[in-house]
């Protein structure tokens, strides 16, 4: 398994404007689409305005597949359509980690 860290800082005082477009308009097409949500968390501490998720993957390849499928699909678009409007990311890091043999979650 791959397992992507995706981090967004939101602008201050948009976070739960942010947070509800996702979950009503990429969220369902993310779950059915990329899979498997291992989590979906807001910071408490450290870094303000932070919305970090992590995604499973089989391999590189099944990453790959899902995301060029959802990259096409309209919903998608209109969902990159309203966020920046919204204009609310100030940055994305995403980050690709494989686990260690000796890691929880495999």
């Amino acid at each position: 398994m791959y397992y992507e860290l995706r981090t967004y800082t939101i602008k201050p005082t948009k976070l739960a404007d942010w947070l509800a477009l996702y979950k009503s308009d990429a969220l369902p097409l993310q779950t059915e689409v990329l899979g498997n949500l291992v989590g979906f968390f807001v910071t408490e501490f450290g870094g303000a305005n932070q919305v970090v998720h992590i995604w499973a993957y089989e391999s590189l390849d099944d990453r790959q597949a899902r995301r060029t499928r959802m990259a096409a699909d309209s919903r998608w678009l209109e969902f990159s359509r309203k966020n920046k409007e919204l204009d609310a990311v100030m940055n994305l890091e995403s980050r690709l980690m494989r686990p260690t043999d000796f890691s929880p979650l495999q």
